[in-house]
Protein backbone atom coordinates (compact mmCIF):
# COMPACT_ATOMS: atom_id res chain seq x y z
CA UNK A 1 0.00 0.00 0.00
CA UNK A 2 1.67 3.47 -0.90
CA UNK A 3 1.87 5.54 1.84
CA UNK A 4 -0.89 8.64 2.15
CA UNK A 5 0.65 11.95 0.04
CA UNK A 6 -0.69 14.91 1.60
CA UNK A 7 0.67 16.87 -1.58
CA UNK A 8 -0.33 14.56 -4.25
CA UNK A 9 -4.18 14.10 -2.30
CA UNK A 10 -4.34 18.26 -1.81
CA UNK A 11 -3.73 18.96 -5.40
CA UNK A 12 -6.24 15.94 -6.39
CA UNK A 13 -8.59 17.90 -4.73
CA UNK A 14 -7.95 20.90 -6.36
CA UNK A 15 -8.55 20.09 -9.87
CA UNK A 16 -11.82 17.78 -8.99
CA UNK A 17 -13.20 21.20 -7.27
CA UNK A 18 -11.97 23.16 -10.27
CA UNK A 19 -13.11 20.53 -12.77
CA UNK A 20 -16.31 20.27 -10.92
CA UNK A 21 -16.74 24.41 -11.23
CA UNK A 22 -16.14 24.08 -15.20
CA UNK A 23 -18.75 21.28 -15.39
CA UNK A 24 -21.35 23.10 -13.37
CA UNK A 25 -20.46 26.58 -15.22
CA UNK A 26 -20.76 24.50 -18.45
CA UNK A 27 -24.36 22.93 -17.47
CA UNK A 28 -25.66 26.70 -16.85
CA UNK A 29 -24.06 28.19 -20.24
CA UNK A 30 -26.18 25.63 -21.90
CA UNK A 31 -22.94 24.02 -23.54
CA UNK A 32 -23.59 20.82 -21.92
CA UNK A 33 -27.04 18.96 -22.29
CA UNK A 34 -28.15 18.35 -19.11
CA UNK A 35 -30.43 14.93 -20.33
CA UNK A 36 -27.14 13.43 -21.62
CA UNK A 37 -25.02 13.97 -18.44
CA UNK A 38 -27.38 12.71 -16.34
CA UNK A 39 -28.09 9.37 -18.02
CA UNK A 40 -24.45 9.42 -18.82
CA UNK A 41 -23.63 9.68 -15.12
CA UNK A 42 -24.85 5.74 -14.60
CA UNK A 43 -21.96 4.75 -16.89
CA UNK A 44 -18.93 3.63 -14.45
CA UNK A 45 -16.98 4.92 -17.04
CA UNK A 46 -18.17 8.44 -17.09
CA UNK A 47 -15.47 11.30 -15.45
CA UNK A 48 -15.31 10.69 -11.63
CA UNK A 49 -15.87 14.41 -11.96
CA UNK A 50 -19.48 13.69 -13.65
CA UNK A 51 -20.47 9.83 -11.45
CA UNK A 52 -19.85 12.02 -7.99
CA UNK A 53 -21.12 15.52 -8.92
CA UNK A 54 -24.03 15.68 -5.99
CA UNK A 55 -27.13 16.11 -7.13
CA UNK A 56 -28.19 19.47 -5.92
CA UNK A 57 -24.85 21.07 -7.40
CA UNK A 58 -25.98 19.58 -10.57
CA UNK A 59 -29.98 20.75 -10.47
CA UNK A 60 -28.47 24.13 -9.54
CA UNK A 61 -26.65 24.82 -12.29
CA UNK A 62 -29.80 24.92 -14.39
CA UNK A 63 -30.72 28.52 -14.91
CA UNK A 64 -34.13 29.28 -12.74
CA UNK A 65 -33.56 26.53 -9.96
CA UNK A 66 -32.30 28.18 -6.72
CA UNK A 67 -31.65 26.39 -3.94
CA UNK A 68 -35.07 26.69 -2.88
CA UNK A 69 -36.71 24.79 -6.16
CA UNK A 70 -34.07 22.36 -5.70
CA UNK A 71 -34.55 21.66 -2.03
CA UNK A 72 -38.47 21.19 -2.75
CA UNK A 73 -37.79 19.02 -5.64
CA UNK A 74 -35.45 16.53 -4.22
CA UNK A 75 -37.69 16.71 -0.71
CA UNK A 76 -41.05 15.27 -3.38
CA UNK A 77 -38.91 12.56 -4.65
CA UNK A 78 -37.01 11.67 -1.42
CA UNK A 79 -33.35 11.93 -2.22
CA UNK A 80 -30.82 13.50 -0.02
CA UNK A 81 -29.10 16.53 -1.43
CA UNK A 82 -26.04 14.95 -1.16
CA UNK A 83 -26.59 11.97 -3.15
CA UNK A 84 -24.16 11.87 -5.66
CA UNK A 85 -25.55 11.24 -9.29
CA UNK A 86 -23.58 8.43 -9.80
CA UNK A 87 -24.69 6.48 -7.04
CA UNK A 88 -28.95 6.98 -7.23
CA UNK A 89 -31.01 3.85 -6.80
CA UNK A 90 -32.42 2.62 -10.11
CA UNK A 91 -36.05 4.20 -8.27
CA UNK A 92 -34.59 7.77 -7.80
CA UNK A 93 -32.95 7.78 -10.84
CA UNK A 94 -36.13 7.15 -12.75
CA UNK A 95 -37.96 9.65 -11.07
CA UNK A 96 -35.15 12.13 -11.18
CA UNK A 97 -35.39 11.92 -14.75
CA UNK A 98 -38.72 12.29 -15.56
CA UNK A 99 -37.58 15.78 -13.59
CA UNK A 100 -34.37 16.55 -15.33
CA UNK A 101 -36.52 15.99 -18.84
CA UNK A 102 -39.04 18.63 -17.78
CA UNK A 103 -36.70 20.77 -16.42
CA UNK A 104 -34.40 21.00 -19.81
CA UNK A 105 -37.80 21.55 -21.47
CA UNK A 106 -39.02 24.42 -19.75
CA UNK A 107 -35.40 26.43 -18.84
CA UNK A 108 -33.72 25.34 -21.49
CA UNK A 109 -36.07 25.18 -24.68
CA UNK A 110 -33.14 27.10 -27.22
CA UNK A 111 -31.18 23.85 -26.62
CA UNK A 112 -34.03 22.17 -28.37
CA UNK A 113 -34.39 21.11 -31.78
CA UNK A 114 -37.19 23.01 -34.20
CA UNK A 115 -40.32 20.93 -34.78
CA UNK A 116 -40.67 21.29 -38.60
CA UNK A 117 -44.23 20.50 -40.06
CA UNK A 118 -43.86 20.41 -43.71
CA UNK A 119 -47.66 20.31 -45.62
CA UNK A 120 -48.70 20.12 -49.11
CA UNK A 121 -50.95 18.14 -51.30
CA UNK A 122 -50.31 14.16 -52.77
CA UNK A 123 -47.67 14.48 -55.28
CA UNK A 124 -45.97 17.78 -54.77
CA UNK A 125 -42.44 16.40 -53.77
CA UNK A 126 -42.46 16.31 -50.08
CA UNK A 127 -40.78 13.35 -49.92
CA UNK A 128 -38.24 14.28 -52.19
CA UNK A 129 -37.38 17.26 -50.48
CA UNK A 130 -37.66 15.78 -46.92
CA UNK A 131 -34.81 13.12 -48.71
CA UNK A 132 -32.63 15.73 -49.64
CA UNK A 133 -32.57 18.44 -46.65
CA UNK A 134 -31.55 14.53 -44.30
CA UNK A 135 -29.20 14.05 -47.16
CA UNK A 136 -27.43 17.26 -46.98
CA UNK A 137 -28.01 18.40 -43.33
CA UNK A 138 -27.38 15.66 -40.76
CA UNK A 139 -29.34 17.78 -37.78
CA UNK A 140 -32.49 16.99 -39.38
CA UNK A 141 -34.36 13.57 -39.15
CA UNK A 142 -37.75 12.53 -40.76
CA UNK A 143 -40.50 11.39 -37.88
CA UNK A 144 -41.54 7.61 -38.54
CA UNK A 145 -45.64 8.15 -38.62
CA UNK A 146 -48.00 5.03 -37.71
CA UNK A 147 -49.93 4.29 -40.42
CA UNK A 148 -52.82 1.90 -41.38
CA UNK A 149 -52.64 1.33 -44.84
CA UNK A 150 -50.80 -1.45 -46.59
CA UNK A 151 -47.08 -0.44 -47.01
CA UNK A 152 -46.11 0.20 -51.00
CA UNK A 153 -43.47 -1.37 -52.63
CA UNK A 154 -39.81 -1.15 -51.38
CA UNK A 155 -41.54 0.55 -47.98
CA UNK A 156 -39.99 -0.79 -44.83
CA UNK A 157 -41.31 -0.82 -41.49
CA UNK A 158 -40.05 1.40 -38.94
CA UNK A 159 -38.18 2.93 -41.72
CA UNK A 160 -41.05 4.59 -43.50
CA UNK A 161 -44.05 4.00 -41.19
CA UNK A 162 -45.24 1.96 -38.69
CA UNK A 163 -48.05 0.26 -40.65
CA UNK A 164 -50.31 -0.83 -37.53
CA UNK A 165 -53.64 -2.88 -37.68
CA UNK A 166 -56.91 -0.45 -37.08
CA UNK A 167 -57.26 -1.68 -33.59
CA UNK A 168 -53.67 -0.95 -32.66
CA UNK A 169 -54.42 2.91 -34.16
CA UNK A 170 -57.56 2.97 -32.08
CA UNK A 171 -54.98 1.91 -28.47
CA UNK A 172 -52.52 4.90 -29.49
CA UNK A 173 -55.36 7.16 -30.13
CA UNK A 174 -57.11 6.08 -26.77
CA UNK A 175 -53.64 5.84 -24.67
CA UNK A 176 -52.89 9.26 -25.70
CA UNK A 177 -49.79 8.27 -27.68
CA UNK A 178 -49.97 9.98 -30.71
CA UNK A 179 -49.06 13.90 -31.70
CA UNK A 180 -51.39 14.17 -34.38
CA UNK A 181 -53.57 11.70 -36.18
CA UNK A 182 -56.19 11.83 -39.38
CA UNK A 183 -57.82 10.32 -41.72
CA UNK A 184 -56.33 11.01 -45.50
CA UNK A 185 -57.61 10.52 -49.08
CA UNK A 186 -61.16 9.26 -46.97
CA UNK A 187 -59.69 6.43 -46.19
CA UNK A 188 -56.52 5.51 -44.01
CA UNK A 189 -55.70 7.24 -40.85
CA UNK A 190 -52.07 8.47 -40.50
CA UNK A 191 -50.40 9.67 -37.01
CA UNK A 192 -47.48 10.40 -35.14
CA UNK A 193 -46.09 9.03 -32.09
CA UNK A 194 -45.23 11.72 -29.92
CA UNK A 195 -42.61 10.26 -27.49
CA UNK A 196 -39.85 9.96 -30.15
CA UNK A 197 -40.32 13.01 -31.18
CA UNK A 198 -40.26 14.33 -27.72
CA UNK A 199 -36.74 12.90 -27.27
CA UNK A 200 -35.61 13.63 -30.85
CA UNK A 201 -35.84 17.28 -30.21
CA UNK A 202 -34.41 17.36 -26.91
CA UNK A 203 -31.12 15.99 -28.84
CA UNK A 204 -31.10 18.96 -30.80
CA UNK A 205 -32.35 17.26 -33.82
CA UNK A 206 -34.44 19.16 -36.23
CA UNK A 207 -37.31 16.61 -36.62
CA UNK A 208 -39.97 16.73 -39.94
CA UNK A 209 -43.35 16.15 -39.62
CA UNK A 210 -44.37 15.29 -43.13
CA UNK A 211 -48.54 15.69 -42.36
CA UNK A 212 -51.37 16.65 -44.15
CA UNK A 213 -53.04 20.10 -43.08
CA UNK A 214 -55.04 18.25 -40.39
CA UNK A 215 -52.32 17.14 -38.59
CA UNK A 216 -50.53 20.18 -39.17
CA UNK A 217 -54.26 21.98 -37.24
CA UNK A 218 -53.62 19.42 -34.64
CA UNK A 219 -49.85 20.10 -34.13
CA UNK A 220 -50.22 23.79 -33.64
CA UNK A 221 -52.55 23.44 -30.90
CA UNK A 222 -50.43 20.82 -29.19
CA UNK A 223 -46.79 22.42 -30.05
CA UNK A 224 -45.03 25.71 -29.39
CA UNK A 225 -42.70 27.18 -31.82
CA UNK A 226 -43.71 24.44 -34.00
CA UNK A 227 -42.65 25.78 -37.82
CA UNK A 228 -45.33 24.89 -40.33
CA UNK A 229 -44.14 25.09 -44.10
CA UNK A 230 -46.34 24.48 -46.90
CA UNK A 231 -44.87 23.11 -50.11
CA UNK A 232 -46.89 24.36 -53.42
CA UNK A 233 -46.87 23.03 -56.77
CA UNK A 234 -45.70 25.92 -59.58
CA UNK A 235 -49.26 25.00 -60.79
CA UNK A 236 -51.91 22.75 -60.27
CA UNK A 237 -51.38 21.21 -63.98
CA UNK A 238 -48.03 19.99 -62.98
CA UNK A 239 -49.33 18.84 -59.69
CA UNK A 240 -51.67 16.75 -62.20
CA UNK A 241 -48.79 15.64 -64.44
CA UNK A 242 -46.68 14.45 -61.51
CA UNK A 243 -49.17 12.38 -59.92
CA UNK A 244 -49.79 10.61 -62.58
CA UNK A 245 -46.34 10.05 -63.36
CA UNK A 246 -46.10 8.49 -59.77
CA UNK A 247 -48.10 6.00 -60.89
CA UNK A 248 -48.95 4.47 -57.45
CA UNK A 249 -52.70 5.05 -57.41
CA UNK A 250 -55.42 3.86 -60.03
CA UNK A 251 -57.72 6.09 -61.66
CA UNK A 252 -60.29 6.50 -59.08
CA UNK A 253 -57.85 6.86 -56.25
CA UNK A 254 -56.23 9.95 -58.34
CA UNK A 255 -59.39 11.72 -58.45
CA UNK A 256 -59.87 11.42 -54.75
CA UNK A 257 -56.64 12.62 -54.08
CA UNK A 258 -56.91 15.40 -56.39
CA UNK A 259 -60.20 16.54 -54.68
CA UNK A 260 -58.57 16.24 -51.31
CA UNK A 261 -55.17 18.86 -53.14
CA UNK A 262 -58.01 21.20 -54.21
CA UNK A 263 -58.93 21.97 -50.56
CA UNK A 264 -55.45 21.28 -49.27
CA UNK A 265 -54.15 23.96 -51.76
CA UNK A 266 -56.85 26.37 -50.60
CA UNK A 267 -55.81 26.19 -46.85
CA UNK A 268 -52.22 27.15 -47.47
CA UNK A 269 -52.54 31.02 -45.68
CA UNK A 270 -52.83 28.79 -42.29
CA UNK A 271 -49.44 27.21 -42.63
CA UNK A 272 -46.38 30.30 -41.47
CA UNK A 273 -44.67 30.06 -45.04
CA UNK A 274 -45.13 28.87 -48.52
CA UNK A 275 -42.15 27.22 -50.54
CA UNK A 276 -42.96 26.39 -54.47
CA UNK A 277 -41.44 23.31 -55.26
CA UNK A 278 -40.15 23.79 -58.55
CA UNK A 279 -36.38 22.68 -58.54
CA UNK A 280 -36.27 20.23 -55.20
CA UNK A 281 -32.42 21.85 -54.42
CA UNK A 282 -34.17 25.12 -54.02
CA UNK A 283 -36.75 24.08 -52.62
CA UNK A 284 -34.79 22.42 -49.62
CA UNK A 285 -32.74 25.43 -48.93
CA UNK A 286 -35.20 27.31 -48.30
CA UNK A 287 -36.86 25.37 -45.85
CA UNK A 288 -33.52 24.42 -43.97
CA UNK A 289 -32.72 28.19 -43.77
CA UNK A 290 -35.94 28.88 -42.60
CA UNK A 291 -35.70 26.61 -39.71
CA UNK A 292 -32.19 27.86 -39.37
CA UNK A 293 -33.60 31.47 -39.22
CA UNK A 294 -36.32 30.71 -37.02
CA UNK A 295 -33.84 29.00 -34.19
CA UNK A 296 -31.51 32.05 -34.41
CA UNK A 297 -34.44 34.51 -33.41
CA UNK A 298 -35.61 32.30 -30.83
CA UNK A 299 -32.28 31.72 -29.59
CA UNK A 300 -32.30 35.56 -29.63
CA UNK A 301 -34.94 36.00 -27.50
CA UNK A 302 -33.85 33.49 -24.22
Amino acid sequence: MSPFDPVSSSAEGVAMRQNRAELKQSIARGEKRIIELFDDSENEEAPPVLRGLRVDWFLQAIPGMGVTKVERLLTELGIRPTARLGGLRIRQRTALRVQVVRLFRHYLPHLRGTLLVLVGPTAVGKGTIVSWITQNYPEFVLSVSATTRKPRRGEREGEHYYFVAESEFDRLITAGELLEWATVHESHRYGTPQAPVEDLLDQGKNVILEIDIQGARSVAKRVHGALRVFVAPPSFEELERRLAQRGTEDGTEREVRLRTAVSELAAQDECDFVVINSVVEHAGQSIVDLVFGSTHQTASKE
